[in-house]
């Protein structure tokens, strides 16, 4: 388990996690991002959302 700063907590797999509500979820991807800001859209899964967008 790898705990990154601005990141997401990454996993080895394949997890099962139980949430807050007790809804249990899993993942058969050898490594796993878990969202650790609450932002991503696919929640528990990071989908990169913690990261800035910046216009080019």
């Amino acid at each position: 388990m790898v705990l990154t700063g601005e990141g997401p907590l990454l996993v080895d797999g394949p997890v099962e996690l139980t949430l807050d509500d007790g809804t249990v979820v899993t993942s058969d991807r050898f490594k796993v991002a878990v969202c650790t800001c609450r932002r991503s859209r696919t929640y528990p899964w990071c989908d990169t959302s913690h990261r800035r967008r910046s216009r080019p």
